[in-house]
């Protein structure tokens, strides 16, 4: 009998790329599985023939002499090939076990030899004020987290004594079960996958190599860190598990809302309200900035409300650069309230007197808008 098309065999196209092709490979794996289908002969043939289609597919140089031979290309000593059942290749494995690793008891741990395993990253969050972000600080924090026990220096057997290698695994973390005509392989129920027991455990740590303690970090502040910055300190994770590599801290910063500045970027931005006299006639005004000084701003006369004044290098200093971003001042004109008796008729006298070039942007305006009515 001919064998099907590899193609037609997954449901992809020829054009299929490397995604594709894994995700038509598990959908096919799963329906046809032995498990879910047993005493089937029929659906362990068609298991059979999608896991050869897919190891041929798989591979470009074997997919290129597939496209161009067929199936020839792997019959009488040609290409070598997908051949029987196939399980032998570790892509097979890698697959299946990301397929059917929660039903057969979890996915691949990866551990060093000896149950060596890396201890798990910590996350710190740190608020800080926009003056911290400007000049830079050096803070110390606190950090719960689990280190190398002292008294058995991460080993997790008794001072003396040694883990020994795992009698039912051997040593590899791993044990294989056959079922039906492949084998399956699990972690080791034993010693969980470390490759070793602990007939003795430590007495301070009770066999886990690590004990639970509150450790004190001095954490570096950069001039001009943004919010949402994150720093990561190198191995002040947690302790490794039997002497593994420690994990890393990662330190997520977020910067205080400031009372009187705003930030984008290295530039700051500061609404300050005038009166509406000095809007008028012009005047000077005192701001304090973050490096510690005031800078005057002069308003000519005749300000509207929006007008911008940038008070060049007064704003944040860009990150590991010698580069300062400016301040800007946006002036927000503030309208008279609370009017005395006197106030108002001075207002009115004014409003009387008032002409159009006093004016001219809502005279325009106004003018504007009947035209665009009555025409």
């Amino acid at each position: 009998m001919a064998k099907a098309d590899f193609y037609e065999t997954l449901g992809v196209s020829k054009t299929a790329d490397e995604k594709e092709l894994k995700s038509a490979f598990r959908k096919m794996a799963m329906k046809y599985h032995p498990d879910k289908n047993p005493g089937d002969a029929s659906a362990e043939h068609k298991f059979k023939e999608v896991n050869e289609a897919y190891e041929t597919l798989k591979d470009p140089q074997k997919r290129a002499a597939y496209d161009r031979y067929g199936h020839a290309a792997f019959e009488q000593g040609g290409m070598g090939g997908g051949g029987g059942a196939g399980f032998q290749g570790g892509g097979f494995s890698d697959i299946f076990e990301d397929i059917f690793g929660e039903m057969m008891g979890g996915g691949r741990q990866r551990r060093s030899s000896g149950g060596r395993e890396r201890g798990a990253d910590l996350r710190y969050n740190m608020e800080i004020s926009l003056e911290e972000a400007y000049a830079g600080k050096t803070a110390q924090i606190r950090v719960p987290t689990s280190i190398t026990c002292d008294v058995c220096t991460g080993t997790g057997a008794k001072p003396g004594t040694s883990p020994k290698t795992c009698a039912t695994c051997q040593g590899s973390g791993r044990v294989r079960a056959a079922q039906g005509f492949f084998s399956i392989e699990r972690t080791c129920p034993t010693c969980h996958g470390r490759g070793q027991t602990i007939t003795d455990p430590c007495t301070k740590c009770h066999g886990n190599g690590r004990v639970t303690e509150e450790r004190s970090l001095s954490v570096n502040i950069p001039a001009g860190i943004e919010d949402g910055t994150r720093i990561r300190l190198s191995g002040e994770g947690e302790a490794g598990v039997r002497g593994g590599p420690a994990g890393d801290l990662y330190i997520f910063l977020s910067v205080k809302p400031h009372e009187f500045f705003q930030r984008d970027g290295a530039d700051l931005y500061c609404a300050v309200p005038i009166s509406m006299t000095t809007a008028a006639l012009g005047g000077t005004f005192d701001v304090a900035t973050l490096d510690g000084t005031k800078s005057r701003v002069s308003v000519p006369e005749g300000t509207q409300a929006g007008k911008q004044f940038r008070l060049k290098g007064k704003g944040m200093p860009v990150l590991r650069s010698s580069q300062v971003g400016d301040l800007y001042i946006q002036i927000q004109i503030e309208t008279p309230q609370k009017l005395t008796k006197r106030q108002r008729e001075l207002l009115k006298e004014f409003d009387e007197i008032s002409s159009k070039d006093n004016n001219p942007e809502s005279a325009g305006f106004f003018a504007r808008m009947k035209e665009f009515f009555e025409g």
